[in-house]
């Protein structure tokens, strides 16, 4: 359905009223309300809008609200003189290209490559460095607009196969496919209602392992509960239905699970996880003994056990078990007996994100204060040496195989494009193999880190960048980007769009805070659930910073996160809306007591708490973005976005928290909700709509901030 045509017809059944200063240039659609009241825990709690939760493709009434909202917001859109001039200019700035660091399978080479304005990269394959790359997957062929993307990847062991998972539309919800590698061609295997699920081939190419959950019912497979997931064999040649059932827990119907063969095609590492949290059960099975049941190594969900690699039976892991920053610890499958196990890497003063087992060493891949250090063990954990890095920034690959002699990674950060190297393993000697071709020279800008005091005291590194030549002078327009959960860390990387936005004369700032995975375990927790308020008291203690120290003022400063980043703006817009002078929350969770009833929600009560726990609750309304909304409130300028296909934060969640503040808002800035098609929480966006929506947030942002485009942009 196309929404944005399908206005014309379902305008005319919406009221229109005005509101504010702006009543004769914007109108928004007067949205129905409901009566519904939810008891929690004897508090009674409205939620007016409820039936903005229905799914947009199979309610009428949501898709003609939709249809009315995009209409509005992009007539506002439009109507910005700017507008095309940053779309030109993103659109050159995006024309470079963008290369993954290789891998190596079976003694051929398999990287991505896009060539600069495709929508979707292509995977290419080569014998040697000398020959001309041939591609194996293009995904820019599988539909007319992009949104088909590429998932999951995985090659056999010879490199004769490939299994690789397609998403539609954005969706979490994928299907498995295979090809054959000599020739590109497809097979016939198909394997549907595949989520949250990786593609671990057995050591003889039959065949592979992976995970996936029910058929759902036709109609609900964009919101309902994911439950019952179980890890699958399947067998080249066969139908999906003949697959059979590895491993499930009955007793745990909400639980998800993983598998991954070792290198040595022995074991099969099978991993339970409760919820989004790095938590999980590890049980081993035997492949050469197909009567053998699964051997239990760690029976709790308490602490993290990442598989790292294995040398016959003693299996590596990297843990945060007596280790809150991390630490790599070996398990004899012979005497598994956890007072048996041995450590290999101790904690360290840096945070160990992952560790590698590849050319009979060990890559550690460390945060130092929020960005990359590479390290390398021999297997009785003494340094061999560290990698030299081009600067503060972040490294990525390092993918091999026990007997490699060399590896490839990525680096980059906010004003250095990504470069791909070779790496030695045995020398330690970097081959440079390709840096992206940007339209910018990076000596051009500043690159600085700072760290601030939040409201507890508690001190947080945020990371600033703007251009040469910038004056503190407190009226510089400011993007401030958060996240601040589910152990995620935000590291310097390189975005078209932050440099865009440097380049019209901003300053962008990006704070670690609490709930991210920067400083370890205690840093997450110590943002999460009963603490989740931390998390915004760092993010308002970092604008307040950049107001004090004469980068910016609150007119002129503009917040943006997405997903739980989104939930972040959604916080603090409503805690402290005199701060900012517009936001950006992107497909946000807004309803902090309703988001485990939708899709993978539940997974989130391990950050977040639930509704159902009186202390919790508690917690959760006192910042759930939707419920904290004040009428007669000035609100700042706010363009919400989210998109039809999201089925990992379901756009009622933006939907609702729109409504709610438009009606409240007493102020003349516009709150305005952007509704993309075809798409979902962002994976696999197209090129085409990443630059459409990119362009619009900042046009958005020129107008509200009072902006003026520097000369030749």
């Amino acid at each position: 359905m196309d929404l944005r045509r399908f206005a014309a017809v379902m305008l005319a059944a919406l009221a229109l009223v005005p509101f504010g200063a702006f009543a004769a240039s914007i109108e928004y659609p007067k949205t129905k309300k409901v009566e519904q009241v939810d008891d929690y825990h004897g508090v009674k709690v409205a939620d007016p809008y409820r039936w903005l939760e229905a799914d947009v493709r199979t309610s009428k009434d949501v898709a003609g609200w939709v249809a009315a909202e995009n209409k509005i917001t992009f007539d506002y859109l439009g109507g910005i003189p700017e507008r095309e001039r940053i779309r030109k200019e993103l659109t050159t700035l995006w024309n470079y290209e963008k290369y993954s660091a290789p891998f190596k399978r079976g003694g051929r080479y398999f990287f991505s490559k896009n060539n600069g304005l495709q929508n979707q990269s292509v995977v290419y394959t080569v014998d040697k460095w000398t020959d001309t790359p041939r591609v194996l997957l293009d995904p820019n062929t599988w539909s007319k607009d992009g949104t088909v993307a590429l998932g999951e990847l995985d090659i056999s062991d010879d490199a004769r196969y490939a299994a690789y998972s397609v998403a539609e539309a954005g969706s979490d919800w994928q299907v498995i496919r295979v090809a054959d590698v000599a020739t590109s061609q497809p097979l016939p295997d198909e394997i549907k209602w595949v989520k949250f699920s990786g593609i671990s081939w057995t050591k003889d190419d039959k065949g592979f392992f992976y995970s996936r959950f029910p058929a759902v019912e036709t109609g609900k497979a964009y919101q309902s509960l994911n439950r019952d997931q179980k890890i699958y064999y399947h067998r080249l040649g066969t139908p999906q239905s003949d697959d059979a059932v590895v491993w499930y827990d009955p007793a745990q119907p909400e639980w998800n699970h993983g598998a991954q063969v070792t290198e040595d095609g022995r074991y099969l590492i099978i991993t339970t996880t409760q919820g989004t949290a790095a938590k999980n059960q590890v049980h081993v099975k035997d492949l050469h003994d197909p009567y053998a049941m699964p051997l239990t190594i760690v029976d709790k969900i308490e602490n993290d056990y990442t598989f790292a690699g294995n040398d016959g039976p003693l299996l590596y892991f990297r843990t945060d078990l007596h280790a809150a920053k991390g630490r790599l610890i070996a398990i004899d499958l012979r005497n598994p007996e956890v007072e048996k196990w041995k450590e290999i890497l101790p904690e360290s003063d840096a945070t160990l994100q992952g560790v590698g087992y590849l050319g009979h060493r060990f890559v550690a891949n460390y945060l130092r204060d929020a960005h990359s250090e590479i390290r390398l063990f021999d297997t009785g954990g003494k340094l061999v040496r560290t990698v030299e890095l081009d600067g503060i920034g972040t490294a990525g690959g390092f993918d091999g195989r026990s007997d490699d002699n060399e590896t490839f990674y990525d680096f980059a950060s906010f004003a250095t494009p990504p470069s791909v190297y070779r790496y030695d393993l045995a020398t330690g000697e970097k081959q440079l193999l390709f840096r992206s071709k940007v339209a910018m020279k990076p000596e051009d800008y500043v690159v600085k880190q700072v760290f601030y005091t939040s409201k507890d005291g508690t001190k947080v590194p945020m990371f600033i960048s703007y251009r040469k030549g910038l004056k503190l002078n407190g009226e510089n327009p400011t993007l401030l980007y958060g996240y601040g959960g589910f152990d995620v860390s935000l590291t310097p990387g390189f975005s078209t769009s932050r440099l865009a936005w440097m380049n019209m004369g901003g300053v962008y700032a990006v704070p670690n805070l609490r709930g991210g995975g920067e400083y370890g375990e205690a840093w997450h927790e110590g943002g999460i659930k009963l603490h989740k308020q931390n998390v915004f008291d760092d993010f308002i203690a970092a604008a307040e910073y950049l107001t004090k120290n004469g980068y910016t003022k609150p007119a002129k400063l503009a917040v943006q996160g997405a997903s739980n980043g989104g939930l972040l703006i959604g916080a603090v817009l409503t805690q402290r809306p005199d701060l900012f002078g517009a936001t950006l929350p992107a497909v946000g969770v807004m309803d902090m007591l309703r988001f485990n009833r939708f899709t993978a929600g539940r997974y989130w009560v391990d950050d977040y708490g639930s509704s159902e726990n009186p202390d919790e609750f508690k917690a959760l309304y006192a910042y759930s973005p939707y419920h904290n909304i004040k009428p007669g409130t000035k609100y700042p300028a706010t363009l919400i976005t989210t998109a039809d296909t999201d089925d990992r934060v379901v756009p009622g969640h933006s939907f609702k928290f729109a409504a709610a503040i438009q009606e409240a808002q007493a102020g003349p800035a516009p709150v305005l909700i952007r509704i993309e098609t075809r798409a979902g929480h962002g994976g696999g966006r197209p090129t085409a709509k990443i630059i459409e929506e990119a362009t619009d947030q900042l046009a958005f942002l020129v107008k509200n901030l009072g902006m003026k485009l520097p000369k030749g942009f």
